[in-house]
């Protein structure tokens, strides 16, 4: 059982997450009451870093790695991907050269604005719907220098664009940004799927193979008079760069492989025992967006096996199985 020091104790005391916690067995976390959104997309210029706006705060799943966060009159998201493209990937039957195919009824009704888009890497399905968004709502988009490149191949002007390293610190106002660097997960092979950078644009890209990992950061978002959290976009972590960071909640990609050592153990001390632990990236991700979330055989069983890891390194942590959509107030 981790020790108790004075600083996660105040956190833990001065913090309460008004959300339900549970497993799978348990169920899914009830409901929270939905933020209202507007129907007519708004395209939203980048926030001023003197403007303070205060209101209500709303986190929303949209599987895979991806929120929706609204903070008053400003929406963040992060690794958004609403186009679930079907790849083979859950069928045993991986194409590599499935076309990029960006779902735009799907995501029209979902993304009637945004000023901030936040990535941790550039995957097919934490970033292929991206660029899309981005010229819908006019965000602007912070990510590694792999997607700064394959923004610009995409169209997208460079005053849009924002690359990061890690260690950047973000003021927007009513809420900040840290980046932190991080790292991808391996697969049994001890490998990255589609590994690379790009250092200058490419052709635009066609196939999910045309985008590469990129490097992966993860990013901890601090709202003024609200919760700190943290987001991952997948199971590996440089714990080293998470000294100091303590977030209340933290966004926890699901391990799909052991070959990363002491994932969970390191990942949590690292973020000294976050009061909430959300798991993230265990839904089958290519079927439609319906709740309950679809959850393959062998990812079930690691949900499971990852909540009860959960809870036995960090008992004093909850644990929040989300669903898709669904508001959360931390």
């Amino acid at each position: 059982m981790p020790s108790l020091d004075r600083r996660r104790f105040l956190r833990d005391a001065a913090t309460t997450a008004l959300v339900s916690a549970g497993g799978l067995a348990a169920g899914v976390a009830t409901p929270a009451q939905a933020a209202p959104t507007t129907a007519t997309p708004t395209p939203t210029a980048t926030p001023t870093p003197t403007a303070r706006r205060k209101g209500a705060v709303s986190f929303r799943w949209w599987g895979t790695a991806g929120w929706r966060v609204d903070i008053g009159d400003r929406t963040v998201l992060v690794d958004p991907f609403l186009s679930r493209i079907d790849t083979g990937l859950f069928t045993g039957a991986f194409r590599t050269d499935t076309p990029l195919t960006v779902r735009t009824d799907v995501i029209d009704p979902r993304v009637d604005r945004a000023t901030t888009v936040l990535v941790t890497h550039t995957h097919w399905d934490h970033f292929m719907d991206v660029p899309y968004i981005a010229k819908r709502t006019g965000a602007r988009v912070f990510a590694t220098l792999t997607a700064y490149h394959l923004g610009l191949a995409y169209g997208l002007p460079s005053t849009q664009l924002s690359a990061v390293k890690g260690g950047e610190v973000l003021d927007f106002g009513d809420h900040s940004v840290e980046v932190v660097g991080s790292l991808h997960s391996r697969n049994p092979s001890y490998s990255v799927a589609f590994p690379g950078v790009r250092v200058t644009p490419p052709p635009q890209p066609a196939t999910i193979a045309d985008l590469p990992e990129g490097d992966t950061l993860g990013y901890l978002l601090r709202v003024d008079g609200g919760p700190s959290v943290y987001f991952t976009g997948a199971s590996d972590v440089a714990e080293r760069n998470l000294t100091g960071l303590a977030p209340d909640v933290a966004m926890v990609a699901m391990q799909s492989a052991t070959t990363t050592g002491d994932y969970l153990p390191r990942l949590l001390a690292g973020l000294d025992y976050p009061k909430v632990v959300v798991p993230v990236h265990y839904d089958n991700f290519e079927t439609a967006l319906q709740n309950p979330p679809p959850v393959a055989p062998t990812d079930r069983t690691r949900l499971n096996e990852m909540i009860e890891a959960v809870r036995r390194i960090s008992p004093r942590s909850r644990v929040l199985v989300p669903e898709y959509e669904t508001a959360y107030h931390f």
